[in-house]
């Protein structure tokens, strides 16, 4: 469930299903990007997204998903769609993160212009338990900012990064106690809001060029990979351990 508000020219985007760590299916991307373009519309000059309960977001729902039906590159192929919406969003948007951050999570985090998070917030790559790789442009961040080894070590062994360690790894924009997290980003949303927007978007124009299309280009190869992943033995017996909750018996096949 998706939840929206603006006042004072900032909007609230919340992820708001708590009982499952605010994990996203097909619906909750379309009702986000839907939330993104009213608030477009409603002439908010500044946007927070955040979560409700314990996590920001622990990724795709995959309660009910069956991986012999799954249509996993249409529902990636929406989540890049979302993503472009969240970066081109036209004025500062701020993701405060707490609890979990993954997989997708970690995608709608990525498309965030500023992402301030709490000092004990979990980030990274859980798919090692799933037969399945990192999704959402993780590839890229975690390149881009941790360096090969870092980064391959992080996927390999499906170890999380506190939100402190992710700050003092560059992959956010700063860290602090969790119980501070959502005013303080809504504080910094609001001096943005009542700041100059146009020279605002200017910069996000222009630091949207010196990063060039290296996040998308990832994020295609990552959706391609999913999709072939899908077919195989061990992403079938991933999804069946988790579902029974169970060690996964992967055999690279």
């Amino acid at each position: 469930m998706i939840v929206w508000t603006i006042a004072d020219g900032v909007a609230e985007v919340v992820l708001d299903a708590p009982h499952k760590r605010n994990a996203v299916d097909l619906g909750d991307i379309a009702e986000l990007d839907a939330a993104y373009l009213a608030a477009e519309r409603a002439g908010a000059r500044a946007l927070v997204l955040r979560g409700e309960g314990h996590a920001f977001c622990a990724g795709r729902d995959i309660a009910d998903v069956d991986p012999a039906t799954d249509d996993v590159h249409g529902y990636l192929a929406a989540v890049e769609r979302l993503m472009r919406r969240m970066s081109e969003f036209p004025v500062p948007t701020f993701a405060a993160v707490h609890g979990a951050c993954l997989g997708v999570g970690l995608g709608l985090a990525i498309a965030a212009d500023v992402v301030y998070v709490a000092d004990d917030a979990k980030v990274g790559s859980p798919f090692v338990n799933l037969g399945a790789t990192l999704d959402s442009g993780g590839h890229a961040l975690f390149y881009e900012r941790l360096g090969a080894h870092r980064a391959l070590d992080l996927i390999f062994t499906g170890d999380l990064l506190t939100g402190s360690e992710a700050v003092a790894a560059g992959l956010f924009s700063r860290a602090m106690p969790a119980d501070e997290l959502v005013e303080f980003t809504r504080e910094r949303a609001a001096r943005a809001a009542s700041g100059p927007t146009l020279a605002f978007a200017a910069s996000k124009r222009i630091i949207a060029d010196l990063r060039g299309e290296r996040l998308w280009r990832a994020v295609d190869a990552e959706t391609a990979a999913q999709a072939d992943l899908a077919a195989t033995a061990d992403y079938r017996d991933g999804f069946a351990a988790f579902r029974a909750k169970r060690a996964p018996d992967f055999r690279g096949a």
